[in-house]
Protein backbone atom coordinates (compact mmCIF):
# COMPACT_ATOMS: atom_id res chain seq x y z
CA UNK A 1 0.00 0.00 0.00
CA UNK A 2 2.87 2.63 0.37
CA UNK A 3 3.15 4.60 -2.71
CA UNK A 4 -0.19 4.14 -3.24
CA UNK A 5 -2.14 5.65 -0.57
CA UNK A 6 0.88 7.21 1.68
CA UNK A 7 4.35 8.14 0.58
CA UNK A 8 5.40 7.35 4.47
CA UNK A 9 7.61 4.82 5.80
CA UNK A 10 5.02 3.67 8.15
CA UNK A 11 0.80 3.55 7.82
CA UNK A 12 0.66 4.95 10.91
CA UNK A 13 1.86 8.26 9.86
CA UNK A 14 -0.78 8.19 7.70
CA UNK A 15 -3.36 7.12 9.81
CA UNK A 16 -2.00 10.12 12.59
CA UNK A 17 -1.94 13.00 9.97
CA UNK A 18 -4.76 11.78 7.27
CA UNK A 19 -6.87 10.33 9.30
CA UNK A 20 -7.22 11.09 12.74
CA UNK A 21 -5.52 14.93 12.61
CA UNK A 22 -7.19 15.43 8.96
CA UNK A 23 -10.27 13.97 9.67
CA UNK A 24 -10.88 15.73 13.18
CA UNK A 25 -10.63 18.88 10.79
CA UNK A 26 -12.82 18.13 8.47
CA UNK A 27 -15.90 16.69 10.82
CA UNK A 28 -15.62 19.84 12.47
CA UNK A 29 -15.86 21.73 9.14
CA UNK A 30 -18.10 19.80 8.20
CA UNK A 31 -20.24 20.53 11.52
CA UNK A 32 -19.33 24.72 11.17
CA UNK A 33 -20.81 24.62 8.08
CA UNK A 34 -24.17 22.75 8.88
CA UNK A 35 -24.60 25.24 12.14
CA UNK A 36 -24.26 27.92 9.81
CA UNK A 37 -26.75 26.32 7.31
CA UNK A 38 -24.38 27.03 4.28
CA UNK A 39 -24.39 24.84 0.85
CA UNK A 40 -22.25 22.26 0.63
CA UNK A 41 -20.35 23.84 -2.59
CA UNK A 42 -18.82 26.00 0.42
CA UNK A 43 -18.00 22.86 2.41
CA UNK A 44 -16.24 21.55 -0.76
CA UNK A 45 -13.96 24.73 -1.28
CA UNK A 46 -13.17 24.02 2.46
CA UNK A 47 -12.28 20.50 2.00
CA UNK A 48 -9.71 21.61 -0.86
CA UNK A 49 -8.09 24.05 1.18
CA UNK A 50 -7.69 21.89 4.01
CA UNK A 51 -6.45 19.07 1.30
CA UNK A 52 -3.81 21.49 0.55
CA UNK A 53 -2.58 22.18 4.33
CA UNK A 54 -2.60 18.74 5.21
CA UNK A 55 -0.83 18.32 1.79
CA UNK A 56 2.26 20.93 3.26
CA UNK A 57 1.75 19.03 6.96
CA UNK A 58 3.24 16.15 5.46
CA UNK A 59 5.80 17.91 3.41
CA UNK A 60 7.16 20.31 6.25
CA UNK A 61 6.78 17.70 9.46
CA UNK A 62 7.71 13.71 7.44
CA UNK A 63 9.51 15.07 4.02
CA UNK A 64 6.77 14.04 2.03
CA UNK A 65 6.31 15.49 -1.58
CA UNK A 66 4.66 18.90 -1.39
CA UNK A 67 3.10 19.16 -5.04
CA UNK A 68 2.06 15.26 -5.75
CA UNK A 69 -1.23 15.46 -7.08
CA UNK A 70 -1.75 11.55 -6.57
CA UNK A 71 -1.53 11.85 -2.75
CA UNK A 72 -3.48 15.51 -2.76
CA UNK A 73 -6.25 13.42 -3.84
CA UNK A 74 -5.90 10.12 -1.59
CA UNK A 75 -5.64 12.53 1.22
CA UNK A 76 -9.08 15.25 -0.10
CA UNK A 77 -10.76 11.90 -0.64
CA UNK A 78 -10.51 11.03 3.35
CA UNK A 79 -11.19 14.80 4.65
CA UNK A 80 -14.38 14.87 1.99
CA UNK A 81 -15.83 11.28 3.89
CA UNK A 82 -15.07 13.09 7.20
CA UNK A 83 -16.18 16.52 6.41
CA UNK A 84 -19.50 15.21 5.18
CA UNK A 85 -20.22 12.57 7.55
CA UNK A 86 -19.67 15.65 10.13
CA UNK A 87 -22.21 17.64 7.91
CA UNK A 88 -25.04 15.12 7.41
CA UNK A 89 -24.85 14.46 11.10
CA UNK A 90 -25.12 18.08 12.47
CA UNK A 91 -27.80 18.52 9.77
CA UNK A 92 -29.85 15.43 11.16
CA UNK A 93 -29.61 16.76 14.76
CA UNK A 94 -30.37 20.18 13.65
CA UNK A 95 -33.53 18.99 12.02
CA UNK A 96 -34.49 17.15 14.48
CA UNK A 97 -34.46 19.66 17.10
CA UNK A 98 -35.48 22.38 15.38
CA UNK A 99 -38.41 21.05 13.75
CA UNK A 100 -39.06 18.58 16.02
CA UNK A 101 -43.25 18.58 15.21
CA UNK A 102 -42.01 17.49 11.31
CA UNK A 103 -39.17 15.05 11.55
CA UNK A 104 -37.60 12.45 13.69
CA UNK A 105 -34.31 10.73 13.47
CA UNK A 106 -33.83 7.63 11.80
CA UNK A 107 -30.20 6.84 12.60
CA UNK A 108 -26.58 9.15 13.63
CA UNK A 109 -27.05 10.70 9.76
CA UNK A 110 -31.03 10.67 8.72
CA UNK A 111 -34.24 11.65 9.50
CA UNK A 112 -37.25 10.98 8.35
CA UNK A 113 -40.78 13.42 8.53
CA UNK A 114 -43.26 12.41 11.59
CA UNK A 115 -45.78 9.97 11.37
CA UNK A 116 -49.16 11.44 12.06
CA UNK A 117 -50.95 10.38 15.31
Amino acid sequence: MQGILYEEKTIWLFLLVTVVMGGWAAWMTGRAVAVTWRPLMQLALYVLMLGLVLRFIHFALFQGTLLSLRFFIVDTVVLVIFALAGWRHTRSHQMTTQYRLLYERSGPFGWKPRGSA
